[in-house]
């Protein structure tokens, strides 16, 4: 099992609709640090499973590590969904839960900027923990607008509600209901956004929403690069349970001509170590038993990034890191290849 695993309990379970549950998680004292987190985030939990043993799935933080108390994740009841399906129907405040530390890169870098956020359905929950956050720290305006079905189906009605009272003059709130204004459309949300159009924009919902959204903002003149989207993917490998590698990959130890040779910095030791040509550097980590951050191994969360500080590599896949981030040298080791002979490669930021 990943060493970033830990135990939580569950201190309370709050019903926020008919199909809707908050989980807050009591933090152990020697854990706080373990458990910091950034707005957006999202943590891993370990849903057990009578046929495969447990299955992992992903749920972004609502709750502001600025203006909340305990960490809480917010899940939502999917139709099929048996990791949402299963924490809805059998969690309950004192129930223990393991859970991997916070991971994703779906946070402003500045908070001195107006902010433009999009939700629909469940795609509330990161959103929330921005907006909170964005109130907490700036001075600057926040519009958000606010996708469901109708309105029971609103998640934290509520305490939007609470936040608008308090902060009338630098919050907007606007919710599209498609049972009174049927599916948003490309052209109405241009018409909404063209006060915002300056604002940093931060996206998460379904993709046809994200399509719509994204749309109306193009005929902003506002382009794909300057919206930042949360993708929520299902893990196509279980994080609580690292198996080894079969026969066709060699473990990373296996001497070749085509290896190169890597020095790691991570968790205050560093390891040396041969890295052969075809194989990822996440993979070769956790084949000689390092404990390496990682959730998703498929370049959407950035848990793994880690800096190039010798040598060249190269990624096979990259839907995390901007251009900014390359530049520095930050590369992300479940698709990172070597070019180089020898590197180092630091994990320790």
């Amino acid at each position: 099992m990943n060493a970033r695993a830990h135990e939580l309990k569950v201190r309370e379970v709050i019903s926020e609709t008919a199909d809707t549950v908050s989980l807050i998680f009591d933090i152990p004292t020697d854990l706080t640090g373990r458990f910091t987190y950034s707005p957006g985030q999202y943590l891993t939990l370990r849903v057990p499973s009578d046929r495969t043993g447990s299955v992992a799935r992903c749920y972004s933080l609502s709750s502001s590590p600025h203006c909340d108390e305990r960490p809480t994740v917010t899940v939502k009841r999917t139709p099929g969904g048996y990791g949402s399906n299963w924490l809805c129907d059998n969690v309950s405040a004192g129930d223990i839960l393991t859970v991997l530390e916070p991971a994703g890169n779906f946070t402003p870098r500045t908070w001195s900027n107006d902010l433009l956020l999009c939700a629909a359905g469940s795609g509330i929950t990161p959103i929330m923990s921005i907006l909170k956050s964005a109130l907490a720290l700036g001075r600057r305006n926040i519009a958000l607008l606010y996708a469901n079905r109708d309105r029971p189906s609103v998640i934290f009605a509520t305490e939007l509600e609470q936040l608008l009272r308090r902060h009338p003059r630098r919050l907007t709130v606007t919710h599209w209901l498609e049972s009174e204004r049927g599916l948003p459309t490309p052209r109405a949300i241009s018409s909404w956004a063209r006060p915002y159009r300056r604002h940093d924009v931060y996206l998460c919902g379904p993709a046809g929403f994200a399509s719509t959204i994204k749309l109306g903002l193009n005929q902003l003149r506002i382009p794909d690069r300057s919206i930042h989207q949360e993708q929520y993917r299902s893990l196509t490998d279980n994080p609580f349970e690292h198996h080894a590698p079969t026969a066709a990959e060699p473990p990373a130890d296996t001497p070749t001509a085509d290896t190169a040779t890597v020095r790691v910095d991570i968790d205050g030791e560093t390891h040396t170590l041969p890295w052969p040509r075809t194989r990822k550097l996440l993979d070769v980590l956790l084949d000689h038993g390092i404990d390496a951050p990682y959730v998703c191994r498929e370049s959407a969360c950035a848990t793994c990034v880690c800096t190039v500080k010798h040598g060249r590599t190269r990624m096979l896949q990259n839907e995390s890191l901007i251009e900014e981030e390359l530049a520095q040298g930050l590369t992300l080791a479940c698709q990172t290849l070597p070019e180089s002979d020898d590197l180092h490669i630091a994990f320790d930021q």
